[in-house]
């Protein structure tokens, strides 16, 4: 997938890394980027093409794909943490982030899959798609499902040559991480792996040094990961 001459749309552009994907595919000559946000007022990157479109809502997803027409990459983005644990959670926050991560990716591939034969699909995806976190466990469980969502359209697409890339990243410096105190990785620097990985048709595009080390893990005793996070109960158990 060359970048230089494609049409892009991507979800959730109206801030953190949705505004940067929208604006270094711009700068690496994509042909035409729609923007797209639950609320397109605050999209704010020129040259884009804004619509609006909520993953949430399948309506507005196909109210967008009759528009894009010419699309032939997807960068699925949009995201949600909702700081839910699962067992005691409030399941509405728990359904709203299976809503975005896993419906509302699936809602939109399945809109765009038809025109994105020898194209491509981006979807951003968390390094927490790989192990889980006190607090964030219905983000976690939501990221995971859409990885192997992302794997699954992978092996359904090869035959009309849709390239499809996963990428996973840790905590970002974003408005969605702003209660998050430890360290954040630059936005702008994880996108700029993302698309370099997308143009070497890569399957997966681990953006980080914390993404590494999670992966690293996955052979390995899961005890040992969460040990290591100081959860030494879990561990035990």
């Amino acid at each position: 997938m060359q970048i230089s001459g494609a049409v892009a749309l991507v979800t959730g552009a109206n801030r953190g890394l949705g505004r940067h994907f929208t604006r270094q595919l711009l700068d690496r000559g994509a042909a035409k980027v729609y923007a797209t946000a639950r609320r397109p007022e605050l999209v704010d990157v020129p040259g884009a093409e804004v619509l609006r479109l909520d993953v949430t809502d399948p309506d507005s997803i196909a109210a967008a794909a009759a528009v894009a027409t010419d699309v032939n990459l997807l960068v699925t983005n949009a995201g949600v943490d909702t700081n839910t644990n699962l067992v005691t959670g409030d399941l509405a926050e728990i359904r709203r982030e299976m809503d975005t991560h896993f419906w509302g990716t699936l809602h939109t591939i399945r809109a765009f899959a038809p025109r994105l034969a020898g194209g491509a699909i981006l979807t951003m995806l968390s390094a927490m798609s790989w192990f889980n976190y006190p607090g964030h466990e219905a983000y976690g469980a939501a990221k995971a499902a859409a990885w192997n969502l992302t794997n699954g359209v992978r092996l359904e697409l090869a035959a009309q040559r849709t390239q499809v890339t996963a990428v996973h990243a840790g905590a970002v410096d974003t408005d969605m991480s702003a209660g998050y105190d430890g360290p954040k990785g630059d936005p702008a620097a994880v996108v700029r792996a993302a698309l370099d990985g997308l143009e070497e048709n890569r399957f997966e595009v681990v953006a980080d040094e914390w993404s590494g080390f999670i992966k690293s893990t996955l052979a390995g005793e899961p005890g040992d990961l969460y040990a290591r996070f100081g959860l030494g109960s879990v561990a035990a158990n």
